[in-house]
């Protein structure tokens, strides 16, 4: 059995010891429980639409939380894309969409939803602002009103994977380049 000490005499290990025990003991109600230890919402498969994928997703992300990228168009200040954000996220909350917003860039904002189900609707909403060039959710990019026009593509993802292929290919296919010694000493 542990030594009894004078609780003037715990130190930080024995009071988190301390909590751990009453804690072992204590029944934790399942909405109290971080995300990542509540047990999945069961899925609907009859509302689930096969020519739609995005109804999946809805279905799969419902009471998750879930962040969109929104880039704001033209050429604003941090300032001006903060004002622009915010009266989006007054817009949402006013029709009752839990966002929270963070801005992330002088044109671009993450917003965070407690229901990921909501996403597709509230990206309904965003690519349809003057000031939205795009929406990122999920990987996919939907572009927006405010864009530039030369995204003709809806749904596109990002460009940034295939690239990152293109330039691997390309170095197998040539010298290969890596940051390991050589036994061969080059002279200057």
């Amino acid at each position: 059995p542990p030594k009894k000490k004078d609780i003037r005499d715990y130190n930080d290990a024995d009071m988190a010891r301390l909590l751990e025990q009453w804690e072992k003991d204590d029944d934790i109600e399942e909405g109290d429980l971080p995300e990542h230890k509540r047990p999945p919402a069961p899925i609907d498969f009859s509302k689930i639409d096969p020519g739609k994928p995005e109804s999946i997703l809805k279905l799969t992300k419902k009471g998750k939380t879930l962040m969109m990228f929104v880039t704001v168009s033209g050429n604003p200040t941090e300032k001006e894309t903060e004002e622009i954000t915010s009266l989006w996220q007054g817009s949402l909350f006013n029709a009752n969409y839990d966002v929270q917003r963070f801005i992330v860039g002088s044109n671009r904002a993450i917003f965070m939803l407690r229901d990921g189900g909501y996403a597709w609707e509230i990206k309904d909403f965003l690519v349809n602002q003057e000031r939205c060039a795009d929406v990122t959710l999920e990987g996919q990019v939907y572009p927006g009103k405010g864009g530039d026009g030369n995204e003709k593509v809806k749904n596109k993802t990002k460009p940034e994977k295939a690239k990152k292929r293109k330039d691997t290919e390309k170095k197998s296919n040539g010298v290969k380049e890596d940051n390991r010694a050589t036994n061969q000493r080059e002279e200057l």
